[in-house]
């Protein structure tokens, strides 16, 4: 007996937490990690099932009896040292390579021995730590975690999203703490997660601050294709949704050759996108994807086009920064400059950064490992900061409350403590809030490997919800356009931006209760607000609601501008359809896992009866039936989700007079409906409310069944509903087949119910209630065949026994067609036959007219700009200014245009000057030069630009100086033919710049000396006459072309001085008369009052009397 005794005492006392660190029996692929802290424990795998088992060197009874009273004195009530406090830390320690850079078994060890030596925490608790392998595939990790029960009192990880809610529901059921940086959903803390601590800041809190610091609310996300990653980028883009940002373009990038172009490709036809967070580990620690995407957005000239990128993974550790280059950036050109666009967020790292902190712990053999610190993932320093701040809660709890820190205790600490992390120092927020650190936010030039701080963050404001980033005197250099600023009621929770309104997350609690107490046996809470496509209760966590109308609109206006600029205009794109985003309470279209749902409101959804079959309608399948994908609550509306028909409803397709329904059509359309129907009383399920608005068509034209399963909540409504009124109430297969024969009344007349009877809807239905006579549609036999007129007779008896079953129905449809299966397709072939012989002559007239169109608008904007700009804008290629060596100017001016405009009403002045220009822009068709504008009488025309001609430039402008002239002499005003129409011409020689000026209207201008030296000579000079400056006149000499030039003298130019000016009066072969030039005298530059006919005169004269 006292054997026995002794043997079951020293079994029960080894496997006392103090005395056997590895309390969890044998695990398969253990490895022991003993340093001189304290031991650590490597799973590489889950524990054995079997009992664990202590393996002990034989013993004598007395020394069994002398080591019993020292045994003993360990479950004393002692203060110091009394049970061991284990982690288990999950992550991808070794299926990932740079998670195991960041040392994590070093960092843990250095984290207890710490620990353990704080006077402060080393009152309660012994730590220590148990290393756990996660898997990188989801699914594998998710089953390995759920063995881990054993392995701690409280868990550190996961590292994946992906199961983390689910991790989550496993520690509360084994009531262990539960602390996971990787966790990005926001309600996290609520009650149904009454273990989860959050370690850190909630980075997409942290990213949504810096967004709203600089406006921009388009993003989109882009991840590489590892598990974690992938649902890292989903998690984070439903976080950022519910904050209210309009994220829906999350692109996973493949790692074969072509994987991130494609995926770039997908972010830059993304409406209004020119942010992108890379969910991946960051180039500047070793990651490779990152650098592959970042390279290739430079080939595609994406960092040229103002393109920001932002890499999440930065946000989970403080990166070193200060003097610190990193030999990625250093090493390679390209990745340099690429980097230029990319804006790191990351924990400020204090005084002394991540690699002081590393090589300090090795000088003082704290740490014993010979990697260099430029070798560890700074994320070493996170482990170790989330350990110790678990440390300090357990501390705090157990002090608050007991001595046993459960899981539910642990998540109750309320914070609000400091301690000094690895490299800096870190207080704990108010309950739950975590770790909270200064965030900064780092740039480069493009031109050096380092990162600077131009913003900061500090440690209050990381939870997003006030406050901001503040400018440390550095600006971000970007290496391309500044991205646009969005507006700011993207970023407010009470202002509604066109589907930015902020989003709630609050389910009702009674709702959820009604929901579980009626569930089948077996069914899961995932199936109800867990992960999966098994989820039934939907929020705004998964739809993304869009305006459909403006979609529509938004997607032809982008394609007619793909189309005539043969650029890629970005647009907001899920499943290759494009859209605006909306809000649930202006919109009932939404986007679910990538395709478009309708949502249909319930007002009063909270009666609901019947919510327990939702699973039951989840798994239906078939054809005819329009999918059911779960129920929506949030935001106070609740509502049912089925799959979006683009067709619309069958009464739609009835009503639509443009769409041709022939009877083979009408058939397939009621053949459908009546194989679904047959489908749900095969199933016992009755419609209960079947009309033409509960069926819906599809894209491919097949009719589908919706609404169905729901009873109680569509009579939560108190809609009228079209069936047999004796048995309204109630609800029967027998009314859902009267249903069906008054549908096919609408199929065949393609008309309303009871179109015939011109009597309003009340009076209607009190005659169908109250029989007889008999009140029935009618419905003319040319409109159908005849047994089919009898089979809807039959539906809608008045004795609901002798109506037939869809199942009879059935059977007498396909005697009706003989048997033939009825297409829809088959009778679109056939129409499409109808219009194939004259399709192709069709296309290629309207082709012909487009290319018609095209010349019209292209010649049309080469008369406003010359070919080569107008090219460059249509490509949307930067037009630069350019410098022109020499060219020759033109000006001129009507002399007296004052008086000829007073004396003239304003439409016989628009009629002179456009009589007068299209002359003018006749003449210059005929030479090589390019007309720049005309402001009011004003003509400037140049040669020499844009197209370069040598020194051609002045004969050219010359000759149609000379041209111009001549026609002048011979043009006549319309509404004052005796009239001389006078103009003063001045030329100049010399260099220009010559650019774009303006986005709208956009002119082609001239700058220079050389513009109003030019205008100048225009000034000074005298009708009738050319006026030239040495310059000009040298430049003609040399041609030696003949020109005839008179010395006019010395010449006043304003700004130039004086200088000798010529008159140009011809050239040799040049016998075409010009006007003689009058005498002007003295003090009278203009137009004579003479010269005026005596009626305008006069009227001129009355005018400026009235005037005085």
């Amino acid at each position: 007996m006292a054997s026995r005794l002794d043997s079951d005492l020293l079994y029960s006392l080894s496997h006392h937490p103090r005395l056997q660190p590895n309390t969890l029996g044998s695990p398969t692929k253990k490895r022991s990690n003993e340093g001189q802290w304290g031991k650590g424990v490597i799973l590489d795998s889950v524990p054995s099932s079997d009992a664990p088992t202590l393996a002990t060197r034989p013993h004598s009874w007395l020394s069994s009896w002398m080591f019993v009273p020292l045994l003993m004195a360990t479950y004393l009530p002692c203060e110091a040292w009394g049970t061991t406090f284990k982690v288990a830390i999950v992550g991808p320690w070794t299926c990932d390579p740079l998670f195991s850079k960041a040392l994590p078994d070093t960092a843990a060890r250095l984290a207890m021995s710490r620990i353990n030596k704080n006077p402060y925490l080393s009152k309660g608790y012994w730590y220590d730590y148990t290393l756990v392998n996660e898997d990188c595939k989801t699914s594998r990790a998710l089953a390995r975690f759920a063995e881990l029960e054993g392995y701690g009192s409280a868990f550190l990880g996961p590292a994946n999203p992906g199961y983390c809610t689910s991790a989550a529901l496993l520690a509360r059921s084994w009531n262990k703490g539960i602390l996971s940086w990787s966790c990005l959903k926001p309600n996290m803390d609520n009650g149904m997660y009454p273990t989860f601590m959050r370690p850190m800041p909630l980075s997409s809190r942290v990213l949504f601050a810096v967004l709203r610091f600089f406006h921009w609310a388009h993003v989109a996300i882009i991840t590489s294709e590892e598990d974690l990653w992938e649902a890292t980028g989903q998690e984070l883009a439903s976080s950022l949704r519910a904050l209210g940002l309009p994220l829906s373009t999350v692109v996973t990038m493949e790692m074969d050759k072509e994987g991130p172009r494609k995926a770039l490709e997908e972010i830059r036809n993304a409406h209004r996108v020119r942010v992108v967070i890379m969910c991946m580990h960051s180039v500047l620690i070793g990651g490779e994807p990152q650098q592959k995407l970042l390279t290739t957005a430079m080939d595609m000239r994406m960092i040229d086009r103002g393109y920001i990128f932002i890499p999440y993974d930065t946000l989970l550790y403080a990166l070193p920064y200060k003097d610190v280059k990193y030999p990625a950036l250093a090493n390679n050109t390209k990745l340099r400059k690429a980097y230029d666009s990319v804006l790191t967020v990351t924990m400020d790292s204090g005084e002394r950064d991540f690699y002081e902190a590393f090589k300090d712990a090795q000088d003082s053999y704290e740490i014993r490992s010979s990697s260099s610190p430029e070798q560890v993932s700074p994320f070493f320093g996170s482990i170790y900061n989330m350990l110790y701040f678990l440390a300090m809660s357990v501390e705090q709890a157990r002090l608050a409350g007991g001595r046993w820190v459960s899981g539910d205790v642990l998540a109750q600490s309320k914070g609000d403590f400091e301690f000094d992390g690895f490299n800096q120092p870190l207080f704990a927020g108010d309950y739950g809030e975590g770790m909270q650190a200064r965030y900064v936010v780092l740039d480069t030039d493009g031109r050096e490997p380092a990162l600077t701080v131009t913003h900061v963050l500090e440690a209050a404001h990381t939870h997003g919800k006030f406050g901001g980033l503040k400018y440390t005197g550095r600006s971000i250099h970007f290496a391309g356009a500044t991205p646009n600023n969005d507006p700011n009621c993207w970023f407010s929770p009470y202002i509604a931006c066109s589907g930015g309104e902020a989003l709630r997350l609050d389910i009702i609690p009674g709702f959820l209760y009604l929901f579980r107490g009626r569930m089948p046996v077996g069914f899961g809470l995932g199936g109800l607000g867990g992960g999966g496509s098994s989820k039934i209760i939907l929020t705004l966590d998964d739809l993304v609601f869009i305006n459909t109308q403006v979609s529509k609109k938004k997607l032809n206006e982008e394609n007619m501008a793909k189309s005539s600029l043969d650029v890629k205009t970005p647009r907001h794109s899920v499943s290759g359809r494009s859209y605006v985003a909306s809000s649930p309470e202006s919109s009932n279209i939404a986007v679910f896992e990538g395709d478009w749902v309708w949502l249909k409101k319930c007002p009063n959804g909270e009666s609901i009866l019947e919510v327990n079959r939702s699973a039951q309608l989840r798994d239906m399948r078939q054809e005819n039936l329009n999918l059911f994908l779960g129920l929506f609550f949030d935001s106070g509306i609740f509502g049912i989700v089925t799959e979006h028909c683009t067709r619309g409803s069958l009464e739609d397709l009835l009503n639509n007079e443009d769409m041709r329904l022939d009877w083979m059509f009408k058939s397939s359309l009621l053949t459908d409906l009546i194989r679904g129907m047959k489908y749900l009383h095969h199933h016992k399920i009755i419609h209960g409310r079947l009309k033409s608005r509960n069926c819906v068509v599809d894209g491919r034209f097949v009719l589908k069944v919706t609404d169905y399963g729901f009873n109680a909540i569509m009579l939560s409504q108190n809609i009228s509903k079209r069936k047999d009124p004796p048995l309204e109430k109630k609800g029967t297969f027998q009314a859902d087949v009267y249903s069906f024969s008054i549908i096919m009344q609408e199929v065949i007349s393609r008309n309303a119910p009871f179109c015939m009877l011109d009597m309003p809807a009340e009076e209607i239905v009190a005659k169908v209630r109250s029989p007889p006579p008999l009140c029935r549609p009618s419905v003319s036999v040319d409109e159908a065949p005849l047994e089919c007129i009898q089979i809807m007779k039959q539906c809608w008896s008045e004795e609901p026994e002798r109506r037939p079953t869809f199942e009879e129905i059935f059977k007498q449809f396909k005697s009706v067609n003989k048997g033939k299966k009825t297409n829809i397709i088959d009778s679109m072939l056939r129409m499409l036959e109808q219009y194939s012989s004259n399709l192709e002559d069709l296309i290629r007239e309207r082709t012909e007219e487009l290319e018609v169109e095209r010349a019209k608008t292209e010649n049309l904007v080469a008369q406003m700009l010359p070919r080569t700009v107008a090219l460059a804008l249509k490509t949307g290629k930067p037009v630069k200014p350019e410098h022109f060596d020499e060219v020759t100017l033109y000006f001129s001016d009507i002399v007296g245009f004052t008086t000829i405009s007073a004396l003239s009403d304003p439409i016989e002045v628009v009629d002179l000057l456009n009589d007068l220009y299209t002359l003018f822009d006749a003449i210059i068709g005929q030479h090589d030069v390019y007309k720049v504008e005309t402001i009011g009488d004003a003509y400037m025309v140049a040669s020499g630009v844009p197209n370069r001609n040598g020194n051609r430039h002045a004969a050219e402008v010359s000759n149609m100086s000379l041209d111009i002239l001549h026609c002048v002499g011979a043009f006549k005003m319309r509404h004052m033919p005796d009239v001389k129409v006078k103009i003063r011409i001045g030329l100049h020689s010399g260099p220009v710049v010559a650019g774009v000026v303006g986005l709208t209207m956009p002119r082609y201008c001239l700058f220079g000396d050389t513009v109003n030296t030019a205008s100048r000579m225009e000034s000074t000079g005298l009708p009738y006459r050319i006026h030239l400056n040495q310059r000009t006149v040298d430049i003609l000499h040399s041609l030696k072309l003949g020109y005839k030039v008179d010395l006019r003298g010395k010449t006043e130019l304003k700004g130039k001085g004086v200088e000798d000016t010529y008159w140009l009066v011809g050239r040799d072969g040049f016998d075409k008369p010009l006007p003689i030039p009058p005498d002007l005298t003295p003090g009278n530059h203009g137009i004579s009052l003479d010269e005026i006919p005596a009626d305008r005169r006069q009227r001129f004269l009355d005018r400026q009397k009235r005037m005085k």
